[in-house]
């Protein structure tokens, strides 16, 4: 049973999303501030964390900040519709993933479910599935799964674990397209709804995200009602 711990000031986001781990057999530690939780950490460090970004006392950048000091357990931002930059900055001081307010929670769980899973295979360096273990390459992509590296023409970009499942999807088969259908399968869990704006949203920030590294950056190719392709370069 994996230890979950959720910080956040919103009483109503613990109760309920607390509730929502438990059912999915998580174990869940819970706090309202971030330096109540970093003084547990400090005795006891979570398999996870999913941490608000604005909070009393000490907020989610902070507590990521003096995590990264001591420890690299995962990290998974709580952010609104504003928070843009304070997404990248997280990201790129090493938080995993985030999911922005108003969430699904079964989004949420999924998220959580697929770092764990990226933590285990990290841990045991599996050598039994190396079609998914091994370095991607294709042109000027460098695709490290086990560490969730992504390297573009040299250049490290840091991605999200959904922006990273996408980029690999399509890199895989260059030139073959892919669905939304079929994005959103590689995505998330088959029993959580997602619509079609959402993988378009995801793609969105994948690119804007590659273009940091390369401004020239146009590998993946929309084709209108249909899906999307990587183009090797």
């Amino acid at each position: 049973m994996s230890r979950i711990a959720l910080v956040d000031d919103d009483r109503n986001i613990l109760t309920s999303v607390s509730m929502t781990l438990e059912a999915e057999g998580f174990e869940v530690e819970t706090y309202n501030d971030g330096q109540s939780a970093l003084d547990a950490f400090m005795r006891r460090m979570p398999e996870l964390a999913v941490l608000d970004i604005k909070m009393p006392r000490m907020d989610g950048m902070d507590l990521l900040q003096r995590l990264r000091q001591k420890s690299s357990v995962p990290v998974i931002f709580l952010t609104s519709k504003d928070d843009e930059i304070d997404e990248v900055l997280g990201l790129r001081m090493g938080a995993d993933d985030y999911v922005r307010k108003p969430f699904s929670q079964r989004l949420l769980v999924e998220r959580i479910r697929a770092i764990l899973r990226r933590q285990e295979a990290i841990a045991s360096d599996e050598t039994d599935t190396p079609e998914e273990t091994q370095a991607l390459v294709r042109g000027d992509l460098v695709m490290d799964p086990l560490r969730h590296a992504v390297k573009w023409k040299g250049n490290d970009v840091t991605l999200t674990v959904t922006e990273f499942l996408l980029l690999q999807a399509l890199a895989t088969r260059p030139g073959f397209v892919k669905s939304r259908d079929q994005l959103m399968d590689v995505a998330y869990d088959d029993q959580v709804y997602v619509d079609d704006r959402t993988i378009d949203s995801h793609i969105k920030r994948l690119r804007k995200k590659m273009r940091m590294a390369d401004a020239e950056f146009s590998a993946i190719e929309t084709l209108y009602g249909i899906g999307y392709r990587y183009n090797e370069e």
